[in-house]
């Protein structure tokens, strides 16, 4: 048992192992990324031409919309399917999550074009009806931006039906057409229905747009079919603001195409300006985690691992498991960033979207100013599928370890209980129930070198000694026997010569009790020298039928004639009272009854 309890050790520091050989990995990882961060950044150092071409402030309050590149041609249809699966991920949402009048906005740029998509929110679908003059009686999309000229530009694209949609310059109330104004030709779209709204599809040149790049774009929810007034307005801008747009931030392709020619996959890499808007970005530090999260096995291992760490780190580590919050993660990050722009390198590890991750940051540097930031995160998916298999092993192998002394110490004791069971049956067998001795000596576990060994031979001298004790006792009465019927011969022939050589003695009754007791006495030296014990004696006591009354008669009188002071008095039957036995024993009988008298 002391053995199995041993045995608990080696988890306990196969455990400390784990944890140690995670440290290093950890930390071998964020090593590796802050070089790869620092390498990247030298690439860009001193590119200040990389960094000049948006503003060097913009109002915090106003999020910046982001334009990535688009590398394929996209077909105006009114379905995001041509855009790519990694492009929707980048979609910015605005309003409430799903709720009524809410949209996901994805903007790219190609071939001096830029291309909107708008994935609408609508339970109530309200298309424009050609017999109304103003175009805010439906459903519409409002798009505001910087003319060339500096102007604020104006259009409305309306929901006709699905299919291609209407862009019109709008007066400052968005009621009506600007008066003169030709139609929005260049801008073109299409609408298309979908399980939660609208589809909205479409592109404006590039060259519409001032260099200031604001640009905002908003929803107008009409619910009511006969009313038809705005129920909601859903804009990019915060609620009521007149006087600016949101900034657009195009994704530099100069930048994304040399962190792209780096060929570094699984890992998101950022390039982020000093104003924190992130001009460049490719990768993904989910890839590894996602490929293992249809596993059910890595997702019960880790759930179980994750349930028992903190039990496990309080016992052996004895300290305090402690998990990162997301909201704490997020602060811990933004400090990293700041330290980042303020020109020193940072590592740390954080939670996003429930994924552990390690990010490492490298300032870009241009002469004595701070132009941007390199950010290289990746999925610590690895290490913890690492941390899960090993953990698997050092259960596993504690199990096995644990069964298999079980196994040998239930096998030992079985085998020490068969052993110690045969021992005591063959030393039971040794003796019979009358105290004598079968067997002088035990043949099972004398040779043995253990306890039960010692056990054995211990027994088995007994027995030696036992078995030589009753040796002499056998040996006893005829020893005896001889030494008495020599005198017991003596005294017969006296008896027998002084009966013939007087008349007078030989009718006594003396000399008959004299020689009963000379019978008896050779019969029981006889019947002891002859029976291994007492009760074999008695078993083969030769027996005659004889009375027992005058038996008992003759020995009371005898008895008289030899205790004088005592006065002895038999009361019979009056008759014969005939038996078979053994007269003498009767007489030893009733010796020990006037003995204990």
């Amino acid at each position: 048992m002391l053995l199995g309890f041993a045995l608990l050790v080696i988890p306990w520091l196969s455990y400390l192992q784990l944890i140690e050989m995670e440290r290093l990995l950890i930390q071998s990882r964020e090593n590796v990324q802050l070089l790869l961060a620092r390498g990247i950044s030298t690439l860009f150092n001193g590119r200040d031409d990389l960094f000049n071409d948006l503003p060097v402030s913009y109002p915090v309050e106003y999020e910046p919309l982001y334009v990535h590149p688009l590398t394929t041609s996209v077909r105006l249809d009114g379905y995001p399917g041509d855009w790519g699966s990694v492009l929707m991920e980048k979609a910015q949402h605005f309003g409430s999550a799903t709720a009524d009048g809410s949209f996901d906005l994805l903007m790219a740029e190609r071939n001096d074009q830029l291309y909107i998509y708008l994935n609408i929110f609508d339970d109530q679908r309200v298309y424009r009806s050609p017999g109304y003059l103003r175009l805010d009686t439906a459903d519409h999309v409002r798009i505001n931006f910087f003319e060339t000229n500096g102007t604020d530009g104006r259009i409305t694209l309306t929901l006709h039906e699905p299919g291609v949609a209407s862009a019109y310059r709008m007066s400052n109330d968005w009621r009506f057409a600007a008066t003169g104004a030709p139609p929005a030709n260049e801008v073109q779209g299409s609408i298309a229905e979908t399980e939660t709204g609208y589809g909205v599809e479409f592109r404006l040149p590039l060259s519409m747009m001032g260099s200031r790049r604001g640009f905002a774009v908003a929803f107008a929810d009409v619910d009511n079919q006969e009313s038809r007034e705005i129920r909601s307005v859903v804009q990019t801008l915060p609620k009521g603001d007149k006087e600016s747009f949101n900034l657009v931030v195009f994704r530099s392709p100069q930048l994304l195409n040399i962190i792209q020619g780096l060929g570094y996959s699984g890992a998101r890499i950022q390039v982020i300006d000093s104003q924190r808007r992130t001009r460049a970005e490719t990768g993904s530090y989910g890839t590894t985690d996602v490929a293992n999260g249809n596993d059910p096995g890595v997702l019960d291992t880790r759930a179980w691992f994750t349930k028992i760490r903190p039990l496990l780190h309080k016992l052996i580590i004895r300290e305090e498991w402690r998990d990162q919050p997301a909201t704490e993660s997020d602060v811990m990050f933004d400090r990293a960033l700041t330290t980042a722009l303020e020109g020193k390198p940072r590592v740390l590890r954080r939670i996003s979207d429930n994924a552990q991750i390690i990010v490492a940051l490298h300032p870009i540097v241009s002469k004595d100013k701070t132009l941007g930031a390199v950010i290289v995160q990746q999925n610590m998916a690895e290490i913890l599928t690492f941390q899960e298999a090993a953990l698997e092993q050092i259960v596993l192998f504690s199990i096995l370890s644990l069964l298999a002394v079980f196994v040998v110490l239930l096998a030992f004791s079985v085998r020490l209980a068969w052993r110690i069971r045969g021992l005591r049956r063959e030393a039971n067998a040794a003796i019979d129930p009358y105290g004598r001795l079968r067997a002088s000596a035990l043949q099972s576990e004398v040779n043995a070198g253990d306890e039960i060994g010692d056990l054995a031979r211990s027994i088995d001298n007994m027995l030696l000694r036992l078995n030589q004790h009753n040796t002499f006792i056998e040996n006893m009465p005829r020893t005896l026997r001889h030494e008495i019927n020599n005198p017991l011969n003596t005294l017969s022939t006296s008896l027998q010569n002084l009966e013939n050589e007087s008349e007078s003695v030989r009718n006594s009754k003396y000399l008959e009790s004299a020689k009963r007791g000379v019978l008896r006495i050779g019969a029981i030296v006889q019947n002891l020298a002859d029976a291994a014990n007492l009760e074999e004696s008695l078993e083969t006591e030769e027996l005659e039928t004889l009375d027992i009354e005058k038996l008992i008669e003759n020995y009371v009188a005898n008895f008289q004639l030899t205790h004088e002071k005592h006065h002895f008095i038999f009361r019979g039957t009056g008759g014969p009272v005939y038996a078979r036995v053994s007269d003498y024993r009767i007489e030893q009988l009733l010796d020990k009854i006037i003995d204990n008298a």
